[in-house]
């Protein structure tokens, strides 16, 4: 190892989270004309990509907790975007579905992909390779940690 030390504005993870903090400062006042959180817009995310998912599964895509995903979804049945109905073949798992009004938030939400192409002034190409790049980086990241001997 080098002595070197790289300044903030050098290392990846403060430039990553300084993008993840500007991402939330564009889609925060459009997420609230939504009257939807940015979690709630990640489950809704991912149920649209497939309907039908338990808690855990949500979890999983997520890179979240069951613990955390339960409340967030009760929240959204409450707000009537999803329902939760126990599975017949697995009364310890829930099964969260969208209704009506979560499966039209998705052409109301398709403002915040807009926003972010429009702010990056990047080529959609380019964002794409970007996309992959991080999401290599992040599962890479991912993979060194789950083969920690404490993790």
């Amino acid at each position: 190892m080098s002595d070197y030390i790289p300044s903030l504005d050098e290392q990846l993870c403060f430039s990553l989270y300084g993008a993840s903090m500007a991402i939330n400062r564009a889609y925060k006042p459009l997420l609230d004309a939504l009257e939807i959180t940015y979690p709630q817009y990640l489950v809704l995310s991912a149920l649209w990509e497939s309907d039908g998912l338990s808690v855990g599964a949500i979890g999983e895509r997520l890179g979240l907790d069951s613990s955390n995903v339960t409340p967030l979804v009760k929240r959204m049945e409450g707000a009537g975007w999803v329902s939760r109905v126990r599975n017949p073949a697995d009364e310890r798992q829930v099964v969260v579905s969208l209704t009506q009004a979560g499966q039209e938030m998705q052409a109301r939400s398709a403002c915040l992909g807009q926003t972010l192409f429009a702010a990056a002034g990047l080529s959609v190409d380019k964002l794409v390779q970007l996309n992959k790049d991080v999401q290599t980086f992040r599962d890479s990241v991912a993979r060194f940690v789950s083969d920690q001997p404490n993790s």
